[in-house]
């Protein structure tokens, strides 16, 4: 099955993309979704996180405690890597899964970090595509959204790479900043998803 990286920076709209790609016949794996079911009450990654954190990072219900271990690893790039650790090697094995299983009209792998960890997920895309925006137009929406503060929506993006590295990486943009209505994403997104189906064909052909 041809298999598309979705990826771009937090507040980029990545999300709205991958549902209008569902909406069109598309198989989508979200690999946060996923992350989230893991660190749930009895997620398979719990166990490694009271492990490795202690149990200030276990909520009572069991979930990881999503605030708590935010601030330990945007203090420490050490914690950062050792959460990465346990998560990425569940989270690829619950992708695995999810692909065997696809039936739609092509794959695509709804990943946030994806540029971060190009060596690893380079060789398996045919293609990657960013949805890109403004940096201060990221923090303006997830501000607005969640509520978190300036400083720790800038946070967050700190952790991530840097919009020039994301557009460097891609082989399809779409640009959903300042001034694109929900209409003009969608359209948008309809050429490059009809690209993709001639690119299918053309392979099918050959």
């Amino acid at each position: 099955m041809y298999r598309i990286g979705l990826t771009g920076g937090i507040g980029s709209g990545k999300s709205t993309v991958a549902q209008l790609l569902v909406a069109w016949g598309a198989s989508v794996i979200d690999a946060d979704a996923l992350a989230r079911s893991l660190t749930q009450p009895g997620g398979r990654a719990m166990p490694a996180i009271g492990q490795v954190f202690g149990s200030r990072a276990v909520q009572a219900d069991g979930a990881m405690d999503r605030g708590y271990m935010r601030q330990q690893i945007f203090q420490d790039a050490d914690k950062r890597r050792q959460l990465e650790q346990i998560l990425h090697p569940l989270i690829g094995q619950a992708m695995q899964a999810a692909a065997a299983t696809a039936t739609g009209l092509y794959l695509v792998y709804d990943i946030p970090l994806l540029v971060e960890s190009l060596a690893r997920y380079r060789p398996i895309m045919d293609r990657i595509c960013v949805v890109d925006c403004e940096e201060t137009e990221q923090i303006a929406r997830v501000h607005a959204r969640s509520g978190l503060s300036v400083q720790a929506v800038t946070e967050i993006m700190s952790t991530q790479t840097s919009r020039q590295q994301r557009l460097a990486a891609a082989d399809d943009v779409i640009f959903n900043g300042i001034g694109i209505t929900l209409a003009m994403l969608e359209e948008r997104v309809r050429q490059v998803h009809e690209n993709w189906l001639q690119l299918i064909g053309q392979q099918k052909a050959q």
